[in-house]
């Protein structure tokens, strides 16, 4: 049988997929058909015609279309959409088992208010009449105090219907305390505009790419982009190198052409590294660099002030040097730097194995390779996507409240002067709450599609700021670990219950616009997020009601997305083939329309005049000595690292050596391991700066000596009994480390002990 790319791929890559789609090795596996035979829910659906529903995942930012299989009203089946420009047919297990999430006894079946302590679990089920009027009291009753900038919100994400709701909903209340929650795509975004001056995502072209090094993206570890990597790589020329320079042999690493084992925080150096080469022989595009380049060589302002290039800044970065600090041989930084010159379509990608940390340096290292191959907007190279403005409506007008509100300081610190390009800084939220005198800044605060108790660096100190925080709603669909410690909860739909609009995922090449939609009436008394805002604002009147002159959310969608609304409705999605505009012209919004090598805002703290000449990067916080080990988190795609935890699926097709029975593995290379007198499966106590972990042992010689790796979406409080309480949650093992070009959190790992138990 002849297996091309695809089928290989599809069989690989996180495994579970591949199995999921034969029933052989269930029957093969006794403990997980006994186990699921001991679902209470598991769906029976009736007999009748089935119905095939064009929809989109929502539960990650990959934005992969689906098709749901339906008999009445009862979803039975998820497959990927063969014709979606995101995935093209290809489907993660998450999103391919998420039917368990839509019945199973993780959702919150309707309002409901706090009975007891926070965190004791006790709710008493309410109407959605009283839910919304306890929201517009308390919102009503700090605004006539003076105090609406008190008032913030978590989402996780700024770029949809409902987080422009939510964010246009403060800015009319009167405040300016809107909050995405942390990701690595952070440092592209803000990267993007200081060197391009726009604001939106980076996409790669990687279907046409003949050559592609990344930096440690989980590009086939279950990233938020699985669908759409898998289908990459699926149609991918087996031509096509991929380097991956990670720490250790993950998925990608694994499938790569090369592995490039780099000791990890240091992918910066070796991004500037590779550019010294090409640069001191001669290996960029000359062409690009003088047309479109801007501090590419030194420079002086009209003051006589001497500004160093991106030349005299790379010229510290020898192979030499950069090999002491990486650990690689001079020979591989050398090989790689004239690899990916001399390839005809290369394309450098940036990415951390710890999704909410985030560095600008290095995504500015980075996209200065590609600027040296000059492969922006061509095919097989970078493209910029501009941020969605499909999503039209009229400027509102506000009242002196609201205004006296928004021109308050952001509590996260995001665009003051230290940080004046950042826009949102949740890793700093925790400390202003907690470091605060008597009244906690936040007095009332909205968490909508987030999880922040469990994905923020350091959730502990992100609850005990929680706890001080007089009131908070959840509009979870789930009862996750930040809706156990709500004052309220107002649940969403699930996606496959309501619509919503996805705007382009991070990494696609062109504009890409997706409508998820009701495939099943919903099952329980839940309410969309953007009806709960719109009927709110109608509460509190004034200006606030006259923001929102729509019926409701759906009514806002079909108004809104008018010129493109038909064909979301008939083929699920629409693009936009403009965005995939080859011209560089206009391409650069930069106040020296160029791109520019070194913005003063990058390699630097942006609060400073004079760009620095070397780098500066961030230390893990912990004593050497005390803590001579680094733990490093990482990604698979059988386990969900985000705000939706895995379905019980999922959890069942993690390997034994992850996961055994409550125990977390963590991995560790033998030459390490026996240093301490560690063996495979022993026992074992792990320690770091931000707390302790009770683990076992699995010898990996897979990752570099002196590290300790742990899978990210484990020791789960909240969900249900058959998500909860296994493992160990790694973000709680890693203290927040500010990156000072931007404050964003950029803790890649922790420094770390350990030993037996």
């Amino acid at each position: 049988m002849k297996i091309d790319r695809r089928c290989f791929l599809s069989l690989v890559i996180g495994g579970a997929v591949g199995t999921t789609l034969t029933p052989v090795p269930w029957k093969l596996t006794d403990d997980i058909a006994i186990w699921t035979q001991n679902w209470s829910w598991t769906p029976e659906p009736e007999d009748g015609p089935s119905k095939f529903v064009k929809s989109v995942c929502t539960q990650c930012s990959g934005g992969c279309g689906i098709i749901a299989r339906t008999i009445g009203n009862r979803a039975i089946k998820i497959e990927g959409q063969p014709d979606h420009p995101v995935n093209n047919g290809s489907l993660c297990p998450k999103a391919i088992s998420a039917t368990q999430h839509l019945y199973g006894p993780s959702r919150i079946q309707g309002p409901m208010k706090r009975a007891g302590e926070r965190g004791q679990g006790k709710w008493e089920k309410i109407s959605w009449d009283e839910a919304i009027s306890t929201v517009t009291e308390k919102l009503a009753e700090l605004r006539t105090r003076g105090k609406p900038h008190s008032v913030a919100c978590i989402s996780d994400t700024d770029r949809n219907s409902v987080a422009y709701l939510l964010d246009r909903f403060l800015r009319a209340y009167g405040s300016p305390n809107f909050i995405r929650t942390p990701s690595s795509a952070d440092a592209q975004e803000l990267a993007l505009y200081l060197s391009f001056g726009r604001q939106g995502t980076i996409g790669y072209d990687f279907k046409q790419s003949d050559f592609i090094l990344s930096f440690g993206c989980a590009l086939m570890d279950g990233c938020d982009a699985a669908g759409q990597m898998m289908s990459a790589f699926g149609d991918m020329d087996k031509k096509t190198r991929l380097v991956q320079i990670e720490a250790r042999l993950s998925d990608t690493a694994a499938k790569a052409s090369q592995w490039v084992a780099a000791k990890p925080g240091t992918e910066t150096d070796l991004a500037l590294g590779l550019g010294h080469v090409m640069v001191r022989d001669g290996l960029y595009d000359k062409a690009f660099i003088d047309s479109h380049g801007f501090a590419f060589e030194d420079r002086e302002d009209e003051a006589g002030n001497a500004y160093p290039g991106y030349r005299s800044l790379v010229r510290d970065y020898s192979p030499e040097k950069v090999a002491k600090t990486t650990g690689l041989p001079e020979k591989t930084i050398e090989s790689l730097a004239r690899a990916f010159a001399r390839a005809r379509r290369p394309v450098a990608v940036t990415g951390f194995s710890n999704p909410a940390a985030a560095s600008v340096n290095q995504a500015l290292a980075v996209f200065a390779l590609n600027a040296l191959a000059g492969n922006f907007q061509k095919p097989g190279g970078v493209f910029v996507i501009d941020e969605p403005d499909y999503l039209s409506w009229t400027e509102m007008k506000i009242d002196k409240t609201a205004s006296a509100g928004n021109q308050q300081a952001r509590i996260d610190g995001a665009g003051t002067k230290r940080f004046a390009h950042t826009r949102y800084l949740p890793n700093r939220l925790p400390e202003a709450i907690n470091s605060s005198q008597g009244d906690s800044p936040v007095q009332a605060l909205l968490v909508a599609g987030g999880n922040p108790l469990y994905t923020l660096a350091d959730p502990q100190s992100a609850k005990k700021a929680f706890e001080k925080i007089p009131f908070i709603v959840s509009f979870s669909t789930f009862m996750d670990e930040t809706a156990e410690q709500a004052d309220l909860l107002l649940p969403h739909p699930h996606f496959l219950e309501c619509y919503q609009d996805v705007p382009t995922p991070a990494g696609m090449a062109k504009t890409v616009i997706s409508l998820a939609r009701p495939v099943v009436k919903p099952v329980y008394d839940t309410r969309h997020t953007g009806d709960v805002i719109i009927e709110t604002a109608k509460n509190l009147g004034g200006f606030i009601e006259n923001a929102f002159p729509w019926k409701n959310h759906e009514d806002f969608l079909k108004k809104t997305l008018s010129d493109q609304w038909e064909t979301l409705e008939k083929q699920g999605y629409w693009t936009d083939d403009s965005s995939r505009d080859n011209s560089l012209e206009k391409l650069f919004r930069t106040s020296s329309q160029r791109f520019e090598f070194l913005p003063r805002a990058g390699f630097e703290t942006q609060g400073s005049e004079n760009p620095k000449s070397k780098v500066q990067t961030v230390s893990l916080p912990g004593d050497v000595n005390e803590l001579p080990l680094v733990l490093v988190p990482y990604s698979t795609i059988r386990i969900s690292g985000g705000a939706v935890a895995n379905t019980p699926f999922m959890t069942k097709t993690v390997d034994a050596n992850v996961i055994a029975q409550q125990d977390v593995f963590v991995e560790i290379n033998p030459e390490t391991a026996s240093e301490y007198g560690l063996s495979q499966g022993d026992k074992a106590t792990l320690k770091t700066p931000a707390g302790n972990a009770k683990v076992r042992v699995n010898l990996f010689e897979g990752i570099m000596p002196g590290l300790v790796a742990m899978p990210a979406g484990l020791g789960r409080t909240g969900f249900s009994d058959y998500i909860a309480g296994k493992g160990v949650n790694v973000y709680g093992l890693i203290a927040p480390a500010a990156d000072p070009a931007s404050g964003l959190n950029a803790a890649w790992g922790a420094r770390a002990a350990i030993g037996k138990a």
